[in-house]
């Protein structure tokens, strides 16, 4: 595939990406990181893409030095965290866009390629191996198996730093998470990291209350309560505590996080 290497414009806790070729880039993942896992989201970035979701188009996959590398559309702007963090956007601005899209996911039909949220738990909890204790990988799966079947599309990493705010509107990146799902999975998934994002933030009441106008709105569109919002979302605390185990992305957190998924199962389980 033509193209180079060229200068990182922006780093995340997986991958750099770096300018690639005119109005494209790499995502380039860190040393590590498993094909299999980086071959699923291209899938994914394609079949959202193809499905009509504001999302970037991919252009192939590179492996250099070891390391493998999605081509995609370079998307120029700012993200909505960096909008939030100037004060160029207010919480309620942020929270309505977050909505917007999220909406928007959710009515799109699932393509072919989405795994069913169980599916998709069961091979990553298959691939954790021994990080994963084996009572809680045993009462995720029922859990999800005694839930109320939802085919719905779900983003599940869906919060300020994922959204570019481009000069054709808004577009989302981060679709290794896809998934078919109920809505209310996804709603969850973006109260739990505004609840751990407020613990690092420089302004705690910032992400809070990000999600806090993203939920009221999201819940307005829906012609729903936000009472009830907040009732479809409990069932999945447990859930999105093990995707968060499942990324390691706080293991700082992991043994407050068994302990969360530990207590919201055997709530379940009355």
């Amino acid at each position: 595939m033509q193209g180079s290497l060229g200068e990182k414009i922006s780093e995340g806790a997986s991958a750099d990406v770096h300018v690639w070729a005119p109005g494209q880039v790499l995502k380039l993942f860190k040393p590590g990181a498993r094909q299999r896992t980086t071959s699923h989201e291209a899938r994914m970035i394609r079949a959202a893409f193809a499905a009509g979701i504001p999302a970037p188009k991919t252009f192939g996959e590179v492996t250099l030095d070891g390391r493998f590398g999605i081509v995609l559309t370079r998307l120029d702007g700012p993200t909505l965290r960096d909008l939030s963090r100037t004060g160029a956007m207010t919480p309620g601005h942020v929270g309505a866009i977050l909505a917007t899209l999220a909406m928007t996911v959710h009515e799109t039909r699932p393509p072919a390629a989405v795994l069913s949220l169980h599916d998709w738990m069961y091979h990553s909890l298959c691939g954790a191996g021994d990080r994963m204790p084996q009572h809680i990988a045993t009462g995720i799966l029922t859990l999800i198996a005694r839930l109320p079947p939802g085919d719905g599309l779900c983003h599940c990493d869906l919060h300020p730093g994922n959204v570019i705010m481009t000069a054709d509107g808004p577009r989302l990146v981060d679709w290794v998470g896809l998934v078919r799902a109920p809505a209310a999975l996804d709603l969850a998934v973006s109260r739990f990291q505004s609840e751990i994002v407020a613990e690092f933030a420089d302004d705690p009441d910032r992400p809070r209350a990000v999600n806090a106008a993203m939920q009221s709105e999201y819940a307005r569109l829906a012609g729903m309560s936000q009472a009830a919002l907040t009732a479809a979302m409990e069932p999945f605390v447990p859930i999105v505590c093990v995707f968060a185990l499942l990324g390691d992305a706080w293991p700082a957190k992991r043994e407050w996080l068994i302990q969360r998924v530990e207590a919201a199962l055997h709530s379940q389980n009355q």
